[in-house]
């Protein structure tokens, strides 16, 4: 591979077809191969010299993990520029801040980021096309020292104030030196185990994200998915669907993994007889382990063995929740100043509740004071500045990290807090917040918790702020039980109840501290509760979304009438909601709150009832798919020219269309599809899945329990009937349509196109309805082109009661495709798309 970071494409074109990273991209699913990579990286390569940015010149990366965002890395790589990468949810007048301070020549973002900058932009969702006037042939790279900068990464804790740290080429080779060696050790092992798949939840705008992203799953030829979304339902069918070995993730998705583990057991009442398994499960072997949760395993899959936490601590329970289900929990400590790692377990050695043993090539000691201070090539030569690199080491070349540590007897190295956040009693005793926070989080009744240090005599003494499964629950118990396991010095004598769902949180998901201690100070100075702070509260989200001041947003007010909430703004809060509290919320159930008082009703677990629709894969397996085709040309073909042998205009467009597409339609009766399936050409025709109303779909497949056992099996016949010879699948009218556009997706993604009736029900008077905005939310994240189609003559027929009609009565007009920008308004796209089918 050579000493070279450009050297480990020579290993991408090795491994070629091998598939390198699986991403989402809107509702479909994307692959990339090794090959793909290293040649786009050659092509971005070859761009940036043909644009004259020059090596140590500056180029800004803006946007969501992605495969591009790797391939414009490792060009910047080849070409010895230097990648300031930047997180994707950065405010975009920070990232423009960095741009300026940081001089970049060029900024490669994401379509939503693309008009914020004022330097030269590609946009990366479209590279690959951007990209293809340039040969994909190898590109000989820029020679590089070690010393040379990589990148620029900066940073912002939970209360400094962002600096960019200047990462080298030889930093980054001194951390991958001993991994690899390591690695090498098990690489004959890795052929039973292929591909080893690693599901990761880091931003690469992280090092820390980026050795788990970038550098260390191509050793052992693995595959990296990447994910837009933490809700923890959502991650755990990923890692069941694309069956991940190794989730990557900061502790925060973890505790969210065990808080849903949790929850669906307390609903399938099983709760108790799980917290019996896991104390038996103390001192198993670790498969005594998976099988005794084989349940648990069977739902995540049996590939799935280990859980890598990185960019916090993680907290003593979740670890040993994780591995009493017989997981492997591998937790490492670094800081961007070390490139990231200084330490790491081992994941066949583990040292329980340590962070690992300290990286062969660079040095560590403990100062008087338990301080972390570290050296080696792994420690970055300090801070940009445009007078030049402000170094970041001290004495001796000693890197002060600012973190408290231990050692045990075997060099495991724990992790014991913030310098800055150590409590000094007023008996001059240290407390440190993370062991109280530890103390804390073993209460059943604790969410989460942060350890705070309040004023007391010229000294300070720990105050808790905690989050409760439950509003009701009795916090001073809590407290007191939490204090019987501490010594007297460390005992917390203040508290409060953080009145939001979750605390205020960095892009990393950790606790914004000072934030925190600030309102726990007033609320204590005050003596009496206030509201928390506003940053990602339900009151904040509800005004990004409508515009209205917080004064407006009573719990009474309601999201229809009061806050003109739309069906997608109502998508956009509800997702909004899941990533800002890490839970999954029913669609169904969000569609049956009325005021903002009822949606705080919901995220505090009070249900509002629940809708399930079902999507049944299975008919678009063999041999359903086989027989659908044989029932096409034997019977509906067949009816439909007996029907009414329709005429059909505009196929001509259909020429070049090799699929899939997204097909829009009016929508008269129930006949339509057969009509639109007889005018599509052969190709789309044989892998099509057809959206239906998803509540009259529900109700065929779970009748009513007042119907009679032979209406309800004739119900489930009709169901099963239409799903296998149609390939129906549901689009609920009310809600429910994100899960229903996410199986479209998946459909896509399996080589069907999709037929879409955006009226949402039977025209009554003959004039088409106005097309759902869902349908504009569909177009934009399938990135299809959109075929319209019209029909007519059929309403004509059903008014007058007729069953037949003359031939060329019925006419199917077939419009020319019609492909959206990805940025446009769904709205927009809706109205776009109804003019020009009532036009055709």
């Amino acid at each position: 591979m050579g000493r070279s970071l450009a050297g480990y494409l020579e290993g991408f074109l090795q491994k070629g077809s091998e598939r390198a990273y699986t991403q989402p991209r809107g509702y479909r699913t994307i692959h990339w191969t090794y090959r793909q990579v290293a040649e786009t990286a050659f092509q971005f390569a070859r761009e940036l010299d043909a644009r004259g940015v020059a090596k140590g010149e500056r180029v800004l990366l803006w946007g969501p993990n992605s495969a591009e965002w790797v391939a414009a890395f490792f060009g910047c790589v080849l070409q010895g520029v230097v990648a300031v990468p930047m997180d994707d949810a950065a405010a975009a007048d920070f990232a423009q801040r960095v741009t300026a301070q940081t001089g970049a020549k060029l900024a490669v973002c994401s379509l939503d980021h693309g008009k914020t900058l004022s330097v030269p932009t590609m946009i990366s969702e479209k590279l690959p096309e951007t990209l293809a006037r340039h040969s994909a042939s190898a590109f000989a790279a820029v020679e590089v020292a070690d010393q040379d900068a990589l990148e620029i990464v900066f940073t912002s804790g939970t209360t400094a104030e962002p600096k960019g740290v200047v990462i080298t080429h030889g930093n980054v080779l001194a951390n991958m030196a001993p991994l690899e060696k390591e690695i090498g050790k098990y690489l004959k092992y890795e052929r039973f185990f292929h591909p080893i798949r690693f599901l990761t939840l880091l931003p690469l705008s992280h090092v820390f994200g980026q050795f788990l992203g970038i550098f260390l799953p191509q050793l052992l030829t693995g595959t990296v998915i990447f994910q837009d979304t933490l809700k923890p339902a959502e991650v755990m069918a990923t890692i069941g669907r694309e069956r991940v070995t190794v989730l990557v993730a900061v502790p925060r998705v973890l505790q969210s993994l065990k808080e849903k583990i949790r929850r669906d057991l307390e609903e399938e009442n099983q709760i108790e007889k799980f917290q019996r398994q896991v104390r038996s499960a103390d001192g198993k072997h670790i498969l005594q382990r998976a099988w005794l949760f084989r349940r648990i395993h069977w739902r995540l899959g049996w590939k799935f063995w280990a859980l890598i936490s990185g960019g916090a601590a993680l907290d003593d329970d979740t670890e040993e929740f994780w591995a009493r289900l017989g997981y492997a929990v591998v937790q490492g400590y670094g800081l961007t100043e070390t490139t990231s790692l200084i330490s790491v377990n081992h994941p066949f050695h583990l040292g329980r509740g340590s962070i690992g043993k300290v990286l062969a090539g660079r040095e560590m000691k403990l100062a008087p004071d338990g301080e972390i201070l570290v050296r080696g090539g792994g420690v970055s030569p300090g801070y940009w500045s445009k007078n030049g690199v402000d170094s970041a080491a001290g004495d001796e070349s000693w890197y002060h990290t600012g973190d408290i540590g231990e050692l045990d007897a075997e060099g495991n190295l724990y992790f014991k807090g913030r310098k800055k956040d150590v409590i000094v009693t007023p008996a001059g005793m240290n407390v440190y917040p993370e062991d109280l926070e530890a103390a804390l989080r073993r209460q059943p009744e604790v969410k989460d918790c942060v350890v705070v240090s309040l004023p007391r005599g010229g000294n300070a003494e720990p105050g808790a702020v905690l989050i409760l499964r439950h509003r009701e629950g009795n916090a001073e118990a809590i407290v007191r039980r939490a204090n019987e396991s501490l010594a007297e010095h460390q005992r917390m004598r203040q508290w409060f109840v953080w009145p939001d769902e979750d605390f205020p949180r960095t892009s990393t998901q950790k606790p914004r501290t000072g934030e925190i201690r600030q309102f726990a100070l007033s609320h204590f100075a005050e003596g009496a509760t206030r509201r928390a702070p506003d940053s990602g509260s339900l009151t904040n989200l509800i005004q990004k979304i409508t515009g209205r001041a917080p004064g407006s947003l009573s719990p009474g007010a309601k999201l229809d009438e009061d806050l003109n909430l739309s069906s997608l703004d109502r998508v956009e809060l509800l997702g909004a909601l899941e990533e800002r509290y890490q839970v999954d919320l029913s669609e169904a159930r969000f569609a049956a709150a009325n005021t903002v008082g009822d949606v705080e009703k919901m995220l505090h677990g009070k249900a509002l009832g629940r809708v399930q629709f079902h999507y049944p894969h299975w008919a678009q397996r063999w041999p359903v798919k086989w027989i659908r085709l044989a029932v096409h040309y034997l019977l509906l073909r067949p009816a439909v020219f007996l029907l009414g042998w329709p005429r059909i205009e505009g196929r001509e467009n259909l020429r070049e269309i090799r699929g899939p597409v997204l097909v829009v339609c009016n929508h008269i009766d129930d006949v339509d599809p057969g009509f639109v399936l007889t005018a599509l050409s052969v190709h789309l025709r044989h892998k099509l899945a057809i959206a239906t109303g998803g509540e009259a779909l529900e109700i065929l497949r779970t009748p009513p329990a007042t119907r009679s056992l032979p209406g309800r099996a004739y119900d489930r016949l009709r169901w099963t009937l239409g799903v296998a010879l149609l390939n129906l699948f549901p689009l609920p009218r009310e809600a429910g349509f994100r899960e229903s556009f996410a199986f479209a997706g998946k459909s896509v993604d399996r080589g069907y196109s999709i037929l879409v009736f955006p009226e949402g029900r039977h025209t009554k008077d003959g004039k088409m309805l106005p097309f759902r905005a869902g349908i504009g939310l569909l177009v934009k994240n399938l990135a299809l082109p959109v075929i319209p189609m019209r029909i007519d003559g059929l309403f004509e027929l059903k008014q007058a009661g007729k069953k037949f009609a003359a031939p060329g009565k019925i006419k199917i007009r077939i419009g020319p495709p019609v492909r959206f920008e990805g940025n446009e308004d769904p709205e927009e796209i809706a109205r776009r798309l109804q003019t020009i089918v009532a036009g055709l």
